[in-house]
């Protein structure tokens, strides 16, 4: 069964897309420099398609172009915005311990499992397992993640509490703590952990 023309129109790459690797890093560059304005830079592009020989048909249109550089400011947009929202969020937990940072990225990753999910139960579509089966692939990863960021957590704090005892020893030690004064102090920072 053949798929309709609309589905084959839309799995087909653009001219841009399938523009030598070096030609589409160019007009990439281009694109994201703004110096040049979209005719510009398609003047430039098609010139350079021109001379490296390739056919009169790799020629990219206006609208190609224009198509192209809206669907990578769309892009560009979320990643600048993910950006912004990470350095928020870092700024704000810069004095916290990295596991901060981790234990906030999982919870976001959960919130957007669990609106994901709520989407598809309200869907009048029925959910199709592949998507079931991801969903419940990312949700017991960010657990595995939590978990071994607990663990992880963990072992630093009795690496340090360790280092701290024995840091609180030898200043015991130097100032006549009796032995067992020092061993109390150690349990209690021991104990911490």
């Amino acid at each position: 069964m053949s798929k309709p023309a609309n589905e084959k129109k839309r799995n087909r790459r653009s001219k841009v897309q399938m523009l030598p690797e070096q030609l589409k890093t160019e007009l990439d560059a281009m694109l994201r420099d703004g110096r040049l304005s979209q005719q510009e830079v398609l003047d430039v592009i098609n010139r350079q398609i021109e001379s490296s020989g390739l056919p009169e048909d790799a020629k990219v249109s206006q609208s190609g172009l224009s198509r192209y550089a809206t669907r990578m400011e769309k892009i560009g947009a979320k990643i600048r915005q993910s950006r912004e929202v990470a350095e928020v969020w870092t700024a704000k937990l810069g004095n916290q311990p990295t596991s901060e940072v981790g234990k906030l990225l999982q919870e976001v990753v959960r919130t957007m499992a669990f609106d994901t999910s709520m989407h598809m139960s309200e869907s009048e579509e029925p959910i199709e397992p592949k998507a079931l089966s991801q969903m419940a692939l990312a949700i017991q990863r960010v657990e595995q993640a939590a978990m071994t960021s607990h663990k992880r957590e963990k072992e630093i704090r009795k690496a340090f509490a360790e280092e701290a005892a024995a840091a609180a020893e030898e200043v015991a030690h130097a100032q006549g703590l009796t032995r067992e004064g020092i061993t109390a102090i150690k349990a209690q920072i021991l104990g911490i952990a």
